[in-house]
């Protein structure tokens, strides 16, 4: 007896050592965690559960045999964040660089499987090499288990995947599968092709940081949620970021107790929106002056900032919020913007979170570029995702809301259960100028008779009152209100039942 337990503690110290002291050395060097300290620091104290600490690899090719450590290159197992079941799995780039073996991928299917029997979120924490080259096609065989259930799991539990480290190949398209994922400045990078590679094949010569760095992906290519200084900034915001989410589809948003009054008004709101429409403001001041505590977790804050995207609370109770942004091309919707807020609306939907839009959209983005891009099949996305949602919406057109774009954003036309206007919303097909030009173009040569007809214009159909006589708009509210009555539209929504006819699945514009 004494034996074995001899031999389980020596196993349990060499699976705790990873690919030893050296390798955690130069891992510490680079500025990074270790797989267990990376735990260590997101879950609760001694909340963690390992599973599977003593598997090893199957391989014996290349000499593989007599290179084995226990726990092949991953940790996992679950445990709790602020009292609540996260599983995790945590790559340890001191084992074989983390590349992913058939034994190191039945390790992460299986923490899956469970997190979807019993309705609780899926952290990964990349940090790997890739496949692992002496182990061939069963090292491709795994990352394909991992893509199945990624697709399985998809809008069942929350999936996110925290970029720690290399992730290149093939071992990019699990995160991608994933509802989030965010990164670690300087220290982390993705790609599917290596910038030796893409030397080889195209001629072009890119830094790995450039190629597929957080810089990269957080603003140009949108891969990325969000990017972190460092591997503890990134946990830390991380265990916030968790709290807005709820565990599972079965379960509604979690609630967390506020002192801030649901009737609160802010009466700074009233004088947000400038008098001359074509001056942008600040939408972010809107929203973090209506959410409880001003506490807005903002998502993708530097890729398409036309359209802003993120969770705050209401009455403790998280929502998601969508709003277009004057600060940044007017708040066109173009390419870029509608796939973001298509995907954090389908998010949103899949997981019973209550969607809030402010909307101050001049149009879709005109252009060659936009045109040649697809923007009618983007554009359609966000269409189909406000379309096709059954959570509770409600709706604040702040300023302008002109043709097909104010259908999209959350109209009454969609579903739309709760819309409201401020006073300085412009609800028409186009604004005055274009309209008038194309109403009266015979009058073009004549400005005094254009410009009586654009006052006149702007008079008839650029307020919110036309769409209020139809019944498009439900009320037209003051600004300094606007948190009292979305948090007394959501209450009363907060049973609400509506159901899409049955199908397989739709098949959404991608």
């Amino acid at each position: 007896m004494h034996d074995i337990i001899r031999q389980l503690e020596e196993k349990r110290q060499q699976a705790r050592l990873g690919g030893g002291q050296r390798r955690i050395d130069t891992q510490h060097g680079k500025g990074k965690l270790t797989a267990r300290e990376r735990i260590e620091m997101l879950l609760d104290p001694e909340s963690f559960e390992e599973w599977d600490m003593f598997v090893e690899h199957r391989c014996a090719e290349f000499g593989m045999a007599d290179q084995v450590t226990p726990g092949d290159g991953v940790v996992t197992g679950f445990g709790t964040i602020n009292g609540r079941l996260i599983f995790v799995f945590s790559q340890d780039f001191t084992v074989f660089g983390g590349s992913l073996s058939a034994s190191h991928a039945e390790k992460i299917c299986k923490i899956m499987d469970q997190a979807m029997k019993v309705g609780a979120p899926v952290i990964g924490l990349n940090d790997s090499g890739g496949a692992r080259i002496q182990e061939g096609v069963d090292s491709l065989a795994g990352y394909a288990e991992v893509f199945q259930r990624n697709a399985m799991a998809s809008g069942v539990v929350p999936q996110i995947s925290m970029i720690m480290g290399p992730c290149a190949g093939g071992a990019v398209y699990s995160p991608a599968m994933t509802d989030f994922i965010f990164m670690v400045e300087d220290t982390s990078y993705m790609f599917v092709t290596g910038p030796d590679v893409v030397k080889t094949v195209t001629h072009e010569e890119v830094t790995a940081e450039d190629l597929g760095g957080a810089s990269t992906h957080t603003t140009k290519s949108g891969v990325a949620d969000k990017a972190f200084t460092n591997d503890v900034e990134a946990l830390l915001y991380l265990r916030r970021f968790i709290d807005f989410l709820p565990s599972s589809n079965r379960e509604k948003p979690p609630v967390r107790p506020t002192p801030d009054l649901a009737n609160r008004t802010e009466m700074s709101l009233d004088t947000l929106v400038p008098d001359n429409a074509n001056k942008p403001y600040d939408m972010k001041e809107l929203i973090h002056k209506v959410v409880d505590e001003e506490d807005f977790f903002e998502v993708q804050p530097t890729y398409a900032g036309n359209i802003i995207i993120g969770f705050g609370r209401m009455e403790g109770s998280t929502i998601g919020i969508v709003a277009n942004q004057p600060m940044v091309l007017a708040g066109c919707l173009d390419i870029n913007s509608s796939i973001k807020a298509a995907r954090f609306v389908r998010f949103c939907d899949c997981f019973n979170i209550p969607i809030v839009t402010f909307v101050d959209v001049p149009g879709f983005m005109p252009g060659t570029a936009q045109e040649y891009g697809g923007i009618i099949k983007h554009g359609a996305k966000l269409l189909y995702a406000y379309a096709e949602a059954t959570v509770p919406k409600v709706t604040v057109i702040t300023r302008k809301a002109y043709g097909g774009a104010y259908d999209v954003m959350s109209s009454k036309h969609l579903r739309g259960d709760v819309n409201f206007a401020w006073p300085t919303a412009e609800i028409a097909v186009m604004g005055p100028k274009g309209a008038v030009e194309i109403i009266f173009r015979q009058d073009i040569g004549d400005a005094k008779k254009i410009e009586a007809r654009t006052e006149e214009y702007r008079t008839r159909f650029a307020n919110p009152f036309v769409a209020g006589n139809r019944g498009f708009i439900d009320d037209v509210i003051m600004p300094h209100n606007t948190r009292k009555r979305i948090c007394r539209s959501l209450r009363m929504l907060e049973n609400k039942e509506l159901e899409n006819p049955w199908k397989k699945h739709g098949n959404m514009p991608l």
